[in-house]
């Protein structure tokens, strides 16, 4: 099993981890958009069939 010869600093593993998390942070956004979007795009396409509905 392979190990690491020298133990990692401080300021390199926080490194890591920020990178990491901006990354997951970028993709629940992203994920936040295309969810809201889509909610938007169901909303618009059930609200003209009530509209007529109504009006005729």
């Amino acid at each position: 099993m392979a190990v690491p010869k020298k133990r990692t600093s401080k300021s390199k593993k926080n490194l890591r981890k920020t990178v990491w998390k901006q990354k997951a942070i970028k993709q629940a956004i992203q994920a936040y958009f295309v969810a809201n979007r889509a909610s938007k795009k169901l909303s618009l396409e059930k609200q003209p069939n009530s509209n007529l509905e109504s009006q005729s």
